[in-house]
């Protein structure tokens, strides 16, 4: 099939952080859009700008030509995609699923599996970037599965993000994530531990930022997530309990694989640290509240 925005219907399960301005943007782009979530009112906003509700994602899926999911966790993408009433039992042969979820790379592969056998195309495309990607379109989206389909659903990817790139085969997109989350974890720590020092040293802490967010210590977490830190907002563009999901999958990726991993397991027990004294809830960027104790 071909995707024209005039002609495409996306199905589109999970209105939380990061995929209710996902949704928003592809409606700006021109796409008709069903949704569903498991709290509606999630969905307002986008209902009011012309979605259209699906009383369950099996509903959403036989009414859409691509079906994108960003849920929680590995047990909601299983929920939402298999069983009776799930998104393969009901989407369209020659139909698209893109779960869009961080989620267990084994579990992406038998969503292609099992999609495969329906004459469905499934791709894992894991994101980067928060609620600032997701708002501004901006989004690292890792992709995996055929190159085909991968090709077919570019001109949605490029509505969500800026930085897509086709990573192999299915389960492809779920490893790249995992590198990425190995990778903030460590960094996290890093830029905790700068803020501090610096507050400690009797600096102005913004004033140190503009000099070393440019320099060889700069990354996305230094620039975007530092200043919140710094200000005291520690409202979520991703959830603490959201990042532990992820380190505890990436850990465990690397166990099957034999990789020694001591960074991603300090910023794991540390992020436990945080959400068993009440900052579940908060953004990443909440971990700083432990190095100011």
């Amino acid at each position: 099939m071909t995707l024209a925005k005039d002609t495409t219907t996306i199905g589109f399960v999970g209105t939380g952080v990061m995929g209710k301005s996902m949704a928003a943007n592809l409606m700006e782009a021109g796409f008709t859009l069903n949704i569903y979530t498991r709290t509606k009112t999630k969905a307002d906003e986008l209902l009011e700008a012309g979605a259209v509700w699906k009383e369950n994602a099996a509903v959403l899926a036989a009414d859409s030509d691509v079906i994108i999911t960003i849920v929680g966790y590995p047990a909601d993408v299983e929920e939402v995609y298999f069983g009776d009433s799930g998104i393969l039992a009901h989407a369209k042969p020659g139909s698209y699923v893109i779960d869009m979820t961080t989620s267990k790379p084994k579990l992406a592969e038998r969503i292609h599996k099992e999609a495969a056998k329906k004459g469905i195309e499934a791709v894992d495309a894991p994101v980067s970037g928060g609620d600032i990607g997701a708002k501004n379109g901006t989004l690292a989206i890792m992709a995996g599965g055929s190159e085909a389909a991968f090709q077919e659903l570019k001109p949605i990817f490029d509505v969500l993000g800026s930085n897509v790139v086709h990573q192999g085969a299915a389960g492809s997109g779920q490893h790249t994530k995992m590198s990425n989350q190995i990778t903030i974890a460590s960094n996290m720590i890093g830029v905790c531990e700068a803020i501090t020092y610096a507050e400690k040293a009797g600096l102005d802490p913004e004033r140190v930022l503009s000099s070393i967010s440019t320099g060889a210590a700069g990354s996305w977490s230094l620039s975007n997530l530092a200043p919140r830190m710094i200000a005291g907002d520690y409202e979520p563009g991703f959830y603490v309990k959201h990042f532990i999901k992820d380190m505890k999958i990436a850990l465990e990726s690397a166990q099957e694989m034999g990789l020694l991993t001591p960074g991603l397991e300090l910023s794991l027990s540390l992020y436990q640290r945080l959400a068993e004294s009440g900052g579940e809830d908060d953004g990443t960027h909440a971990l700083i509240r432990l190095f100011r104790t």
